[in-house]
């Protein structure tokens, strides 16, 4: 058990599980984009982790950029998506992977697809660590996804509680 800020968190998915999990979806895309050359989107900050582990097992040629985006405050979804930093390169006539850390209400992902196919990406396809289907507020098709969690809290490998625990390589839940 871990204490973050005035949080308890237990461990739910050890390093090991969240590794062969990204290897698994790393093979589905390698198959998938094999004759393409993509630019991922790894949205900042929770998808660091996951994205440069991702990349690591990609066999075709890509790009990765990171473009910022927001929605959260402390543990709660705001409804409202902010743009922090944008995208530098042109994705028109691209193939975009957007890399999110967890997808639970959809909110960020419902606005950054038709975003991206506005500025003329030739598809758009969202690959995502985690996923809370309970949770989604919006259709979303998310094609790629590598776990799909129960509706609680999660830290760790990335995820943040009010910008703290990113640090830990297991991913824990909130347990008070």
């Amino acid at each position: 058990m871990i204490q973050v800020k005035d949080k308890k968190f237990e461990i739910s998915i050890t390093s090991e599980v969240l590794q062969e999990k990204i290897a698994a979806i790393a093979e589905v895309l390698n198959k998938d984009y094999a004759d393409k050359t993509p630019i991922l989107v790894g949205i900042l900050n929770g998808s660091f982790m996951f994205a440069a582990d991702l990349v690591r097992h990609l066999t075709f040629p890509h790009e990765i950029q990171f473009a910022k985006f927001s929605s959260y405050e402390g543990m709660e979804t705001t409804g409202k998506v902010k743009q922090l930093i944008g995208l530098t390169s042109d994705i028109k006539d691209r193939d975009v992977i957007i890399v999110e850390d967890i997808v639970d209400t959809g909110i960020t992902m419902s606005n950054l697809v038709p975003q991206f196919k506005a500025k003329g990406a030739k598809s758009v396809e969202i690959c995502t660590l985690l996923m809370k289907p309970e949770k989604l507020q919006v259709p979303l098709d998310v094609k790629y996804c590598a776990i799909k969690i129960e509706n609680l809290f999660v830290l760790g490998y990335g995820l943040d509680y009010d910008g703290f625990g990113r640090n830990y390589k297991d991913l824990y839940v909130v347990c008070d």
